[in-house]
């Protein structure tokens, strides 16, 4: 198991490098001009002399390739460079973003768990049931509605109608994340239940159950302690992915919700075209995905001992 997690790791490094040199380059190839977009919002005209200077200065009048070692041996280093915009240091402004993105994360998961899989297990025992029809019709609704929609409704309900949340956040409190938490989660949710129903309606088929039941056991003792451990695969990969995407920040839900995570930091950025945020936020969304499929992966050995990683004999 150490060797795999070794190899495992060493593949982290040519996937980084290649991700972070591909974003790099298709932002140099876009064209567009940091210091002229930097003037343009602020309102400021400058000359031709002091715009080449800024160019100079921040770097970006050399070749692309000796841009790019640049900045990929200051990377190495824990130096992700200056904000174009703020001026700022672009990690210590990434990492006061992660609190907000940890805290959203966090509470959109404990969400999704708790309303995914007790509704899809429910469902899958009452297959073709009211309460199966029920669920899986709402499954589609919120499946179906845009998470902008989602949130607009939600703050016209409990933030206008109801004032029991806030309309826009103002700081990092549970009453604040509430809101935002509960749109991602709904739907998250509306997807993830049907894929628990039919992970469950697939283990309920197999002869283990029905031998079960021959033997007299109680049907919950199945369904908690076999039936449901062997959807954990499935589950886990499903959680997995939703970790992984909202650890980058979900955009569209931030922005309305003023959230100040990293999502929020990202599109900012992309807006104002502050390339080395941008390049930050790249980084932290591969380093995201691949640590999240390793856990993942490893995690899959603890719950089936049937499974072996990396050509393992048992």
């Amino acid at each position: 198991m150490r060797n795999d997690i070794f190899r495992r790791l060493l593949q982290l490094i040519p996937i980084l490098l290649g991700i972070t040199f591909l974003s790099f380059a298709m932002m140099h190839l876009a064209g567009s001009d940091a210091i002229a977009q930097q003037a343009d919002a602020s309102g400021v005209a400058l000359s031709p002399e002091v715009m080449a200077a800024r160019r100079a200065e921040l770097g970006l009048d050399q070749p692309f390739l000796v841009q790019y070692v640049r900045w990929l041996g200051g990377f190495l280093t824990g130096d992700l460079g200056i904000s174009y915009v703020s001026g700022k240091d672009v990690f210590a402004t990434f990492v006061s973003k992660l609190p907000a993105t940890l805290l959203l994360t966090g509470v959109s998961i404990a969400l999704t768990v708790l309303l995914s899989i007790p509704l899809g297990i429910l469902a899958a025992v009452r297959q073709n049931r009211f309460a199966d029809y029920l669920i899986r019709f709402f499954s589609f609704a919120g499946n179906s509605m845009p998470n902008f929609f989602v949130a607009l409704l939600l703050l016209y309900a409990f933030a206008v109608c109801i004032p029991i949340f806030p309309v826009i956040s103002d700081g990092l409190s549970l009453r604040s994340v509430a809101l935002p938490a509960l749109t991602l989660a709904i739907a998250m949710s509306s997807k993830y239940l049907r894929q628990v129903r039919a992970a469950v309606l697939d283990e309920l088929s197999r002869d283990y159950v029905t031998g079960a039941r021959a033997r007299g056991i109680r049907f919950s003792v199945t369904l908690y302690k076999s039936v449901l451990r062997s959807c954990m695969t499935t589950i886990l990969t499903l959680l997995s992915l939703s970790i992984g995407s909202l650890l980058g920040g979900t955009a569209i839900v931030e922005s309305i919700f003023l959230w100040d995570g990293v999502g929020k930091l990202a599109v900012d950025a992309i807006q104002m075209r502050d390339y080395p945020m941008i390049q930050a936020y790249v980084v932290w969304m591969a380093v995201i995905y691949v640590a999240v499929n390793l856990v993942t992966d490893l995690s899959y050995r603890l719950l089936d001992p049937r499974i072996r990683l990396g050509g393992e004999r048992p």
